[in-house]
């Protein structure tokens, strides 16, 4: 069979090329002082009355079309990332302030949550920043695989740890957290990858029974393959002993559905935030629906083996 979702998916991030790319959002820091004189508290861009939402990586793609939903419905939007003085649409937009942080850097998670829930409330909170690590686990060097675990796994799961507090004392808040299809199945050539994905999923699923009696919800938003400028951020890695195994993924991936446009599934987003159902996993995007389906159907086993025989023949 032809499997729907495509290799060259950002979708959350990678299964491209054999390639390492930093991205924007991936890095954000916060830079003192930090104050109720901020401008991001002033009265034209905050409102107390409006519901607030506190994104990290929101300087492109997913991150950045929810950012721009979210104000348009009326919230207040505190959208960081790694170079705010780059970004010139989002801090033009009525109640959406951008800030500095750096989800590798807990003392700085820790400051800026801090900072925000003193000065206004945060209902919710979207961790989305990501780094992308795709090739094989060989070649990949030490670093590499660090800073994808760091900033797509530690790093999300320090942001929720610094606002539990805020949440749990207000008696309500919501958790989102963007995985991906490469959270929910298993592809070639991304094991770090994968890794961290799963991992945020049993983290999402374990803390939703934690948060619970505090009236705090936890979910998932799990995007299949979105169009964006990943391949033009990639940086690609060359290994002469894994070519024919690059190739191969390239052929089991040629044909698929097309990615989803980022706005569509900022729009899963937004309905996880505002529907009031008492549900964990967000499956968005033609592409993971069909593979997350077809997984389901004929049960994990069958479905590596499937992937197995185009992979390896």
């Amino acid at each position: 069979m032809r499997w729907p979702f495509t290799i060259w998916s950002v979708y959350a991030p990678p299964f491209g090329l054999i390639c390492r790319s930093l991205f924007s959002e991936q890095s954000l820091s916060l830079r003192p002082p930090f104050s109720a004189t901020h401008p991001v508290f002033n009265s034209r861009i905050y409102s107390k009355e409006m519901k607030t939402i506190f994104i990290t990586g929101a300087s492109s793609g997913l991150g950045k079309a929810s950012a721009k939903l979210f104000a348009a419905k009326g919230w207040n939007v505190i959208a960081t990332m790694r170079s705010p003085t780059k970004e010139t649409e989002l801090g033009n937009l009525p109640n959406v302030s951008v800030l500095e942080l750096d989800v590798s850097n807990p003392t700085q998670i820790h400051d800026v949550a801090q900072a925000v829930t003193k000065t206004g409330g945060v209902a919710v909170v979207l961790n989305k920043a990501g780094y992308a690590l795709t090739g094989p686990l060989e070649v990949s060097t030490d670093e590499q695989v660090i800073t994808q675990i760091n900033t797509n796994q530690i790093g999300a799961i320090f942001v929720t740890k610094a606002f539990i507090p805020h949440f749990r004392e207000r008696k309500s808040g919501m958790f989102l957290t963007t995985t991906s299809i490469g959270g929910l199945v298993a592809l070639p050539l991304n094991a770090v990858y994968h890794a961290t994905k799963w991992a945020l999923e049993g983290f999402n699923e374990s803390l939703a029974f934690e948060l619970k009696p505090f009236n705090v919800t936890v979910k998932s938003i799990s995007p299949g393959s979105m169009k964006s400028d990943f391949m033009g951020k990639a940086h690609m890695v060359d290994d002469e002993r894994y070519a024919e195994s690059f190739q191969k993924m390239l052929a089991m991936f040629g044909h698929a559905l097309p990615g989803s446009e980022p706005e569509q599934i900022a729009q899963v987003i937004y309905e996880a935030a505002t529907d009031g159902k008492d549900q964990l996993r967000y499956v968005a995007g033609a592409d993971v629906i069909a593979t997350y389906k077809r997984r389901l159907e004929i049960g994990s086993e069958r479905f590596h083996s499937e992937l197995m025989k185009q992979f390896a023949g």
